[in-house]
């Protein structure tokens, strides 16, 4: 395990610390970081390059000129490919350059890089950037102090705010965030300025400091029953346990064999106690009534037609029609 010495903005010495050798002491993989780096400059790409077609092309609608009889070439459209003013053929269109790169091939570049600057001696820590107030000065004086020159990558915390505002306009020098750190701005960079707080340590890399005042937002935003009762997890909110009968639940019964089972209606679908003055659930239930009487309307019809057609037949009415068993007028001929 290899140990750089920790600096203060003055440059001096204050004491020493271990790099973790799973980030700074793997074998770089020049072909994997080479990948990654690729897919990351792809990945900026707007591709938002558009040309037309001859379809896209205002004009061209009628042909130039009759197919025969002029001695010149056959022409269908003014617009096409060959003639001046005409649409692109096989011209790139808008498109997305983005890479799917696996995360582990993410990870295996990141340290490689960082390994590589490490055997180089281009990692610099130190121990905190104490400025009481953003200066641009004083952030130009330190990084020379530290020795570092050419291209320099300095990650921050995201609450630091006098370090961020004191090295954003510095040229040359590119500020990050430990949670964004990645393989292409290290490759790019010619050192790399930690804190001890910013150092890349263990199996996992380091995440930025918690914003309590987004907990506190949250905190102030309201709940509804519904989501509580649900079980959802809100930072801060206490779960409270909704009891419920075994009668508010639906119950399905088992249909017996050769019958299909009945479906359940929205209605009878509630989750939660609260679920039942939901204004959708009302309206469900509107709907199912509504569907329910219109059912029975057109059974009480079915029920009416099938009684009167069956008191027709015990009358021995045949409904006016021809029939060859009709005797009563004789033989037809």
């Amino acid at each position: 395990m290899s140990a750089v010495n920790v600096h203060t903005m003055s440059g001096s010495t204050d004491g020493s610390v271990d790099l973790d050798p799973q980030w700074f002491g793997v074998e770089p993989n020049t072909a994997v970081v080479h990948q990654v780096v690729t897919a990351q400059l792809a990945a900026r790409r707007a591709g938002t390059q558009s040309t037309k077609t001859r379809a896209e092309v205002a004009g061209g609608g009628a042909k130039p000129w009759k197919q025969k009889g002029t001695g010149r070439a056959r022409q269908g459209s003014i617009r096409a490919p060959h003639w001046r003013g005409g649409g692109v053929a096989l011209g790139p269109k808008p498109r997305s350059y983005a890479q799917r790169t696996p995360k582990k091939m993410i990870r295996l570049a990141l340290r490689s890089a960082l390994s590589d600057r490490a055997d180089e001696g281009r990692i610099v820590v130190l121990d905190q950037w104490d400025l009481p107030e953003p200066s641009t000065k004083a952030a130009r004086q330190a990084l020379a102090a530290l020795g570092v020159d050419g291209r320099v990558l300095v990650v921050l915390e995201g609450d630091d705010r006098n370090a961020w505002l004191s090295m954003r306009n510095l040229p040359k020098v590119h500020l990050l965030e430990a949670s964004q750190l990645n393989a292409h701005d290290v490759v790019a960079s010619d050192w790399v300025v930690f804190t001890r707080a910013t150092l890349p340590s263990g199996a996992t890399q380091p995440t930025p400091s918690p914003q309590p005042q987004a907990h506190a937002a949250l905190l102030e935003r309201p709940h509804s029953e519904a989501v509580l009762s649900a079980g959802v997890a809100v930072p801060g909110v206490e779960r409270r346990e909704t009891a419920m009968d075994d009668a508010d639940l639906p119950q399905r019964e088992k249909p017996a064999p050769g019958q299909k089972r009945k479906a359940v209606r929205p209605e009878d679908r509630v989750k939660s106690v609260s679920d039942k003055d939901d204004p959708k659930f009302a309206a469900a239930r509107r709907r199912a009534a509504r569907e329910d009487a219109l059912r029975a309307q057109l059974a009480a019809k079915r029920t009416d037609r099938v009684a009167d057609e069956e008191a027709e037949t015990d009358d021995g009415s045949t409904g006016g029609g021809f029939s060859f068993n009709d005797t009563s007028k004789g033989d037809p001929r």
